[in-house]
């Protein structure tokens, strides 16, 4: 069974994550490069919205490692890997570095653990970092373990004034044991190659001619000394009479002018070029490319799939304990394996669900777990991390999180926002001197851009709450929504509303379509965790628009084989 789950990565739990129980294993974790990373939301035209929403910070401080630290000196059961940490400790003091190897170290261990004898590692990283994480790796798996360092070129150049462009990220991979798994993965071929190379065509293609009798460095061979159609080869042929004989009748010999036998190879027939470990042909994500969907940190789709199509088959379990926006889930769903996701933040999560939605519908089956199900947990959420919570929450009504500029100054009151399409008073006035132009419903999902003639965007401000809620929360969230020019006002809140807020909220009047057949709408509405989880409440308003970027539809996924 495929599981996405919500919270820490770092497996001691052997009873969810039982010794050698998965086949290949990938992470790119954060760097360490000290920056700030933003997810980017989609406009209502289906550009990137110049609005961004923080997602995490890449900086790591020894007052949030200490515990981790001591914890895995104490408890690791693998003394080298403990003398090598405490060896890079009594070097690097108390660093951000130091800080950083603190959390890496015992998850890389646990990652060993589950890996099965037939498994794999790949580690995602760049220069900040690579070369300390190495020394864990080779103390980890074991240094005759390693099997390359590929280099994947991110980009084509980069502005370094003072020393060589930076244009590569690194890819550790290691096997658990010396039988691994391996599938050989081959390339097209190099237009350079096949234009060298392959110049001649027929009916079946492009091919080549290739040399079908021995050459004089490879000797006699008397088995292959025969005559064939009047000719004899003085070192024979290169392979026996049946053979040859099979290959003529199937038009796949070519008599020179000569009189000299070749062999033709067709390009399409031909395997093309098997993988190296320096990868030149998988560009980066580009600002206009279909499968982008904003996470700062995302990988190309192509460079996952080649990973997983040589280190796994399929029905293997694929883990990614890292896996922000899913690129490796959406891989392993591709091509038929079991997949795990972990990531720590709820925004990620929702964005993985949404991907295998749009990519694969009904067709991505999987089990989620850590994210809250029930009012109990979800009232443990808000108590441990109310950042979490609140972003969890918002994906209970498809609300975008707040972005930076949705407010100035202080959030003043956003914590998320939806959007639908509706007239304005002057231009119902126009399409009411107009009749015969009939409102178009096709706008729910495109952008006016004509004329003032079109809907235009209405936002509808959402405002969570985890702890005790009051009247005045209400005249609050509508003093906002009025200051803002929102069309409405939603209040999602854990604890039950009181009789007054919701007559606060019933006082404050309707809002009425232009566009949606002159239907009105609460405009302040009060919507609880407990009836959201259910079922029994949701969003009166008219059909939202979906902000978030959208997966480009798969095909059928390569159908996976049951876990055992």
């Amino acid at each position: 069974m495929n599981r996405l789950l919500f919270g820490d990565n770092w497996l001691r739990d052997p009873k969810i994550f039982p010794d050698a129980s998965v086949d290949l294993v990938y992470l790119d974790p954060p760097f360490n490069s000290n920056a700030d990373y933003n997810v980017l939301f989609r406009e209502a035209s289906g550009e990137a919205s110049q609005a961004q929403f923080h997602a995490f910070t890449d900086t790591w401080n020894w007052a949030d490692a200490a515990q981790t630290y001591t914890e895995f000196v104490d408890d690791c059961p693998n003394t080298a890997v403990v003398e090598m940490v405490e060896a890079l400790h009594s070097f690097l003091k108390n660093s951000p570095m130091m800080a950083y190897l603190a959390m890496m170290a015992p998850r890389l261990v646990e990652l060993h653990r589950v890996l099965k004898s037939t498994g794999s590692l790949y580690l995602h990283c760049d220069p900040t970092a690579s070369h300390y994480l190495r020394m864990l790796l080779d103390g980890i798996f074991g240094q005759e373990n390693f099997r390359n360092e590929i280099v994947w070129q991110r980009t084509s150049s980069h502005n370094d004034s003072k020393k060589w462009g930076s244009v590569n990220d690194t890819i550790f991979f290691y096997s658990k044991g010396e039988n691994y798994v391996w599938n050989p993965v081959f390339t097209g071929h190099e237009a350079k190659y096949v234009a060298d190379f392959y110049r001649l065509k027929d009916e079946r293609g492009i091919y080549r001619l290739d040399h079908i009798i021995r050459s004089a460095s490879m000797g006699p061979r008397p088995n292959l000394a025969y005559e064939y159609k009047g000719y004899t080869p003085q070192w024979g042929w290169r392979m026996v009479r049946g053979k040859l004989e099979a290959l003529d009748k199937d038009g796949r010999i070519q008599w020179s002018k000569s009189g000299r036998p070749y062999l033709k190879r067709y390009l399409d027939e031909q395997k093309g070029t098997a993988i190296k470990s320096n990868i030149t042909d998988i560009p980066p994500i580009g600002a206009q490319a279909q499968e982008r969907l904003g996470y700062p940190t995302q990988k190309p789709q192509g460079l996952l799939e080649r990973i997983i199509e040589a280190s796994s088959n399929k029905g293997d379990i694929v883990l990614d304990p890292f896996c922000g926006c899913g690129t490796t889930i959406h891989a392993a769903q591709k091509l038929g394996r079991q997949w795990i996701g972990i990531d720590v933040t709820y925004l990620a999560i929702n964005l993985i669900k949404r991907r295998l939605k749009d990519a694969f519908g009904a067709d991505a089956q999987f089990e989620e777990r850590g994210q809250p199900t029930d009012f109990g947990s979800a009232k443990r959420l808000a108590e441990l991390d109310k950042w979490q919570f609140q972003q969890w929450a918002l994906s209970l009504i498809d609300a975008r999180p707040r972005t930076e500029g949705d407010g100035k100054g202080a959030d003043r009151g956003v914590d998320g926002m939806l959007y639908f399409y509706d007239y304005t008073d002057e231009s119902r006035r126009r399409r009411e001197e107009s009749p015969t132009k009939k409102p178009d419903k096709s706008l729910v999902t495109s952008t006016p851009t004509k004329s003032k003639e079109e809907a235009v965007r209405q936002k509808i401000l959402v405002q969570v709450k985890g702890g005790g809620v009051q009247r005045n929360d209400i005249s609050t969230l509508l003093g906002d929504v009025n200051n803002q020019k929102f069309a409405g006002g939603i209040l999602i809140t854990l604890e039950k509303p009181t009789k007054p807020m919701r007559e606060e909220a019933a006082d404050a009047g309707r809002y009425e379509s232009k566009l949606w057949h002159d239907k009105d709408y609460p405009k302040i509405q009060i919507l609880t965790i407990e009836g959201l989880l259910s079922g029994q409440e949701r969003v009166e308003a008219p059909p939202q628009l979906n902000p978030f970027a959208k997966a480009q539809r798969e095909g059928k996924a390569e159908k996976q084989t049951e876990m055992i």
